[in-house]
Formats: structure tokens, sequence, C-alpha cells
């Protein structure tokens, strides 16, 4: 998995586990493990704060910039919620096997509750996440390969369920 063709690229909105599983898929394929939130975090400082000093314009040239990073380097990629939303970066993932990761709006709750993500804050955060996650849904639904729900069962079985996927020849399926 050393080309850049060879990327498994992890898309969702915000809580779907894209982090946690990718870092599991990673570890079981013997592939680094790439997080844009996280290269973004380690070069810029806080996402929050980056938000709040600059605009997410800002934080999105510099997801740009991660999101390039990531794919130049391989392995598995994990793409900030947003990432999907540059045209650039939807070209790109034209070359890669691109996995999309779901969640239900009733067990995101969980996930992002007391949540200083910027796009969740306000009155509801679950209400916000549903209109950020409806409106990128067709763009998820494009770009992916194939689609696995993270709401329910052990992280395990999706890690495993997208890992055979990955070393199966990457046929379409969904796991519910």
């Amino acid at each position: 998995m050393t080309s850049r063709s060879d990327a498994v690229v992890l898309i969702g909105p915000m809580g779907a586990g894209k982090t946690s599983i990718g870092k599991k898929v990673a570890r079981a394929l013997g592939v680094p493990f790439f997080d844009t939130d996280a290269a973004v975090v380690r070069d810029h400082g806080p996402i929050e704060q980056l938000f709040a000093e600059r605009g997410e314009a800002h934080f999105r040239a510099l997801e740009r910039a991660a999101v390039q990073e990531g794919l130049e380097a391989g392995g598995v990629v994990s793409l900030g919620g947003g990432a999907v939303l540059h045209p650039e970066t939807r070209a790109e993932l034209e070359g890669h096997r691109v996995v999309l990761l779901t969640v239900a709006p009733r067990v995101v709750a969980g996930r992002v509750r007391d949540s200083s993500r910027p796009l969740l804050q306000g009155d509801d955060a679950i209400e916000r996440w549903t209109a950020i996650f409806e409106e990128r849904r067709p763009v998820y639904e494009k770009l992916a390969d194939v689609t696995f729900d993270t709401s329910s069962g052990p992280i395990q079985d999706i890690v495993d369920a997208l890992v055979a996927w990955v070393r199966g020849g990457n046929e379409q399926e969904e796991t519910a």
C-alpha cells in the first residue's frame, strides 16, 4: 500500500468513528494511519481556535493541505467531515478506495455530547449535526465505494468487515 492509488480513505459525518476505526484498520492492514484533523491540529493548533480566530474558510484551506499530505502518504486516511466539500479533494478521491462511515443521529448524540466541534455549537447540537449530515450526504454517497454503518455492534466487527473488504478485492457491499 505505498502508491497513491492504494489509499483507503474514510469519509463521513462527525462522530461516525473515522479516527477510531481508521487506526484499527490501519493496524490490521499493517499500513500508516493519517487523520487530517489531527494533522491540522499538529501543525496549526486547535480547530476550535482556528475557527474562532481565522474563520471556517481559513480552516478549510489548512484542511485541504492536510488532505493532500494524507493522500500522498497512503495507507488509511481519515478525512474531516467537511473535507469532501472541496472540489479538488473530491476529484482526487477518484483514484482511491473511499469508505463512507455512517451513524444514526440517536447514536451520535452520545458521541458528540459536550463537543467543542465548532459546527455543533449552539442550542441543539444533534439538530445541527443532522442538518450538516443531510446536506453532505449526497456528496458522501457519490464518492463512496462502500458504506459501513457504525451505529451498532462492536467496533471490531466494523473493523473486521472493512479489512475484509480491502483485502477482498473491494467488491461493493454494505453492512448494517
